[in-house]
């Protein structure tokens, strides 16, 4: 098996070395739209890197992971369908939904093979939740409450392509709330704060987030988020039911403390971010493609499940704007 990967940034060069201590990944073959660091991550990886992103797709491979900056990631994932080959990208799909829909019609069309990232479903901690779920041990959800705190503010520049706050970083959150609960969201409101650094005024974004989802059986979720949480990396999800409740993402490293006289220590090393919290998650998503190409398992997340997911990010951006309650209706779907 040959993989073609392109963008070789942060996230990129994560999967890279995933992908090269995978004994089923087979070749790797690198490319960005800067040459020089495709090639410094190839020699120190023993992969080969290809002088433009079009070799890609001329020299030959099995399948293509995708890694660039979002504006670049429909125009890609279309090429590979179109030429027969399995897609890995990261999310989204694309910077809007209007185009996400676009190209999930196409990917259809063709009988294209496309997994989204959304890394959350690999952590042991959430598909443990959703089992307790599904087995029925917490009697019926009534309270499902999630946040994602980063401890610091990404660049300007990030910001400005990022989707803003509900569709670049709680859209993952949205999509445990589906996976978990297996349930869908039916309607949303959503308020944000720009009262933090002025880049977010700048860039028209939100520093701070908060949306109340209602779930198609009643079950009620608060979602937060926050790109200022100088204590740490942040990603928990609570579940409480009629018989018992229980946390994900509540362990050593947790950046919160207690005021109890009697509670937990304060962590002595919180998080850093997203690539140390879920590394475990991103190798597992990885090895799942890899199973996907070698036609040995399941697609564990589709284009469907990534528009879900969008769907609500996009609705609670909207409520936002708009200061209203918004039904998941309203918005345009497959």
């Amino acid at each position: 098996m040959r993989i073609g990967l392109i963008g070789t940034g942060r996230i990129g060069s994560f999967h890279a070395a995933a992908l090269a201590r995978h004994p089923d990944a087979g070749s790797l073959l690198l490319a960005d739209v800067d040459p020089g660091r495709a090639a410094r991550l190839a020699d120190r990886l023993g992969a080969t890197a290809a002088p433009t992103v079009e070799q890609v797709f001329t020299w030959g491979v099995d399948a293509v992971i995708v890694c660039c900056s979002t504006d670049g990631h429909a125009e890609l994932i279309v090429r590979a369908v179109r030429g027969g080959l399995p897609v890995f990208c990261e999310k989204p799909v694309a910077p809007d939904l209007t185009r996400t829909l676009n190209v999930l019609r196409e990917v259809t069309a063709l009988g294209g093979v496309l997994q989204l990232g959304f890394m959350r479903r690999f952590d042991a901690g959430y598909a443990a939740a959703r089992e307790l779920v599904r087995s029925g041990a917490l009697g019926r959800l009534h309270t499902v409450r999630t946040t994602t705190a980063d401890p610091t503010p990404p660049t300007a520049a990030y910001l400005a392509g990022s989707g803003g706050l509900y569709r670049d970083c709680l859209v993952h959150d949205f999509d445990m709330v589906r996976w978990v609960t297996g349930r869908e969201v039916s309607e949303v409101y959503a308020a944000g704060s720009d009262a933090g650094p002025a880049v977010f005024r700048e860039t028209g974004d939100v520093d701070t987030a908060v949306a109340v989802l209602t779930l198609d059986d009643g079950t009620l979720v608060s979602s937060t988020g926050t790109r200022c949480n100088g204590a740490g990396y942040d990603v928990r999800m609570e579940l409480a039911g009629e018989r018992d409740q229980v946390s994900t993402g509540l362990d050593d490293r947790t950046p919160i403390a207690s005021t109890e006289p009697h509670g937990p220590p304060p962590a002595s090393k919180p998080w850093t971010g997203f690539l140390e919290r879920f590394a475990p998650a991103y190798e597992a998503e990885l090895a799942a493609f890899v199973r996907l190409v070698r036609g040995e398992g399941p697609n564990p997340c589709d284009g469907r499940e990534a528009l879900a997911a969008l769907r609500i990010a996009e609705a609670c951006e909207l409520s936002r704007r708009e200061r209203r309650r918004v039904r998941l209706e309203e918005l345009p779907d497959l």
